[in-house]
């Protein structure tokens, strides 16, 4: 069945471009130029999934979706935005965006990760990311048992090691041992439930001690 997706941006050109394209991607598309026109659509329509402007005239959209969250709205949210960088990535994520995207993008990239975070039922075998580790915009955060967000300062071959062990959660990836060992301690350092293991003769997998791990242990060395 395909999803709805309800659009909000205030940039006309932009949101028709958008309404096009996931279309074409075999999604229903609602249209609101504003927050508060979203929030009449929502009085009436169930969406599976938002992509929300963050800057927008009347309610911006960090201040929209935080009183969504505060509504008990749990609907998937991708924040768009000119606003790049780390700072601007984390208020959106803690204001409750489940992803981070900046401008500009790729329609492409927006679809695969809008399908992600609408996934409300994923196959039960498949790994998920580990418990306080998100993966927005590119760049890697930790979350604490606050919920406070930073971002997790990696070099660049730490930072590819950690994509192509978590895109998916799973992948055996070989690596040089010291760049392993090095994001090893910091993610021991800052996840007490998340490591990276040995597979004989193969390379590496990350893996979680409170998600199911299945067929890992006989390979572990």
């Amino acid at each position: 069945m395909n999803k709805t997706v309800l659009v909000i941006d205030d940039d006309d050109i932009l949101r028709t471009t958008l309404a096009r394209g996931l279309r074409a991607n075999n999604f229903y598309v609602l249209n609101a130029r504003s927050a508060e026109d979203a929030r009449e659509i929502l009085k009436r329509i169930s969406v599976d999934g938002i992509i929300l402007d963050r800057m927008m005239s009347g309610t911006d959209g960090l201040t929209f979706l935080k009183e969504l969250r505060a509504a008990g709205d749990k609907t998937p949210v991708i924040m768009l935005t000119a606003m790049g960088g780390a700072e601007n990535a984390i208020d959106g994520l803690v204001g409750g965006a489940d992803d981070y995207i900046a401008k500009p993008f790729q329609l492409r990239e927006l679809v695969l990760r809008l399908n992600n975070i609408m996934r409300h039922a994923p196959d039960i075998n498949t790994p998920k990311m580990p418990d306080g580790l998100i993966l927005s915009d590119q760049e890697f955060f930790v979350r604490d048992n606050d919920g406070q967000i930073n971002v997790l300062a990696l070099s660049g071959e730490e930072k590819k090691l950690l994509t192509n062990l978590t895109c998916p959660v799973g992948n055996i990836v070989s690596a040089p041992a010291m760049v392993v060992k090095r994001l090893r301690n910091k993610l021991n350092s800052v996840l007490s439930n998340v490591d990276i293991v040995t597979i004989r003769s193969r390379g590496y997998k990350i893996v979680c001690s409170n998600q199911d791990c299945s067929n890992t242990k006989a390979d572990i060395s």
